[in-house]
């Protein structure tokens, strides 16, 4: 049997959601010809796929679907705007759902309450193990001496300055869709990283060089002031400071990169950019780098709006409901499948608490006030 994860992981993946890392875990899972029984099974008994092509053999599955995910890495290498998979006929069939599937249908009845699929958090070291970190847990990273570099004490990692080492030692920290953690640096710096992020950063920071760290979704940063230069790689955008609070997106399959700064001062640079091209930020601005123009923007905003999550909240302004869902899914760790094209442009304005309100009630809400019909099937949401 499939585990949840890379369920989950298939799901995203054929409905063009998956991030680069995302497809890296994929493509290595289906690349172990271990598990070419249970996709095989996976695929006959709960999906009907076509990618490319009408009713291909099932000996083909694997194949094909490990070289359109090869594809798809290549299209975010480049930058490019995913346009790889073709259907010919219907994409991906959720179990469930039916009167969508092409042979004998499953008669499950809508169910009230959304299951969200359970994700870990994981902590990666340099010589590739991979530790399993839970909100309640502790755990100590500890050097081949036996020296304590660091120790996680519920939900946040504390990593201690150590004696300077001029190699540097990464490592990255993965948090799942509907989960949060936080992190200090080893030069005090304050991380808290949003659901569907993943951190790469230096164990130590060597002396008198540039702090550089690694980012893939969504992040605020405390950084604290220090005369050594701080870096944030958002992928193709840079993010130079110098002790501030900031928040930062940057999701893959987002695209835009935004830059909002609550305090403090920072400077954005495209990563072959000139440095004559560097945007500076003041508090209360929103800098934004479009990932398919290459250009760098920035306007005045209410930062409120950006930074409520590290307080339980999601606010919209004006928002686009697709936007929307793509929020939800990752606050909450759920597929969102919206079959209403004229609906998902329409803008809304809401708040909603996400530590105290559950999907449930977040789409009673919709279905009251804006007239919305959905189904819940496990861990999917369907809008009619």
């Amino acid at each position: 049997m499939i585990n949840p994860r890379k369920e989950h992981l298939l799901i995203k993946f054929l409905s063009k959601e998956a991030s680069a890392l995302e497809l890296d875990e994929l493509e290595k899972w289906i690349n172990n010809s271990e598990n070419e029984l249970i996709l095989k099974d996976f695929v006959k008994v709960q999906y009907a796929i076509t990618i490319g092509m009408n009713k291909s053999a099932p000996n083909k599955t694997r194949e094909r679907l490990f070289n359109e995910i090869r594809k798809d890495k290549n299209a975010f290498r480049k930058r490019k705007i995913l346009s790889v998979l073709k259907y010919a006929a219907v994409a991906v069939l959720f179990m469930g759902v039916g009167y969508f599937f092409q042979q004998s249908p499953f008669n499950i009845e809508n169910q009230k309450n959304v299951v969200p699929a359970q994700e870990v958090v994981t902590l990666e070291t340099k010589n590739g193990e991979v530790q399993e970190l839970s909100n309640a847990g502790s755990y100590q990273m500890k050097d081949k001496d036996g020296n304590i570099l660091g120790e996680q004490k519920g939900n946040k990692l504390v990593y201690h300055k150590t004696k300077d080492s001029k190699k540097l030692t990464y490592n990255v920290l993965k948090v799942p869709y509907g989960k949060r953690f936080d992190i200090f640096l080893s030069d005090g710096t304050h991380v808290f990283l949003n659901a569907g992020s993943s951190l790469k950063y230096p164990v130590n920071f060597p002396e008198g060089k540039l702090h550089r760290v690694f980012l893939e979704g969504e992040a605020y940063f405390d950084v604290v002031h220090d005369s050594t230069p701080f870096l944030v790689n958002a992928q193709e955008l840079d993010i130079k400071v110098y002790g501030t609070k900031f928040n930062v997106t940057n999701y893959a399959s987002d695209n835009d990169i935004d830059v909002v700064l609550v305090d403090g001062s920072v400077g954005l640079k495209t990563r072959n950019g000139a440095s004559e091209d560097l945007v500076k930020l003041s508090p209360g601005f929103k800098g934004g780098f479009n990932k398919t123009n290459k250009k760098l923007s920035k306007e005045k905003v209410d930062t409120t709006i950006y930074t409520a999550w590290m307080d339980g909240k999601l606010i919209f302004n004006n928002t686009p409901f697709k936007y929307i869902l793509k929020r939800l899914e990752r606050q909450y760790n759920v597929v969102i499948i919206n079959n209403n094209e004229t609906l998902g442009e329409e803008a809304f304005n809401a708040t909603f608490k996400t530590k105290k309100e559950t999907l449930e009630q977040i789409f009673e809400y919709f279905k009251k006030i804006h007239d919305i019909n959905y189904k819940v099937f496990n861990n999917k949401i369907i809008i009619d």
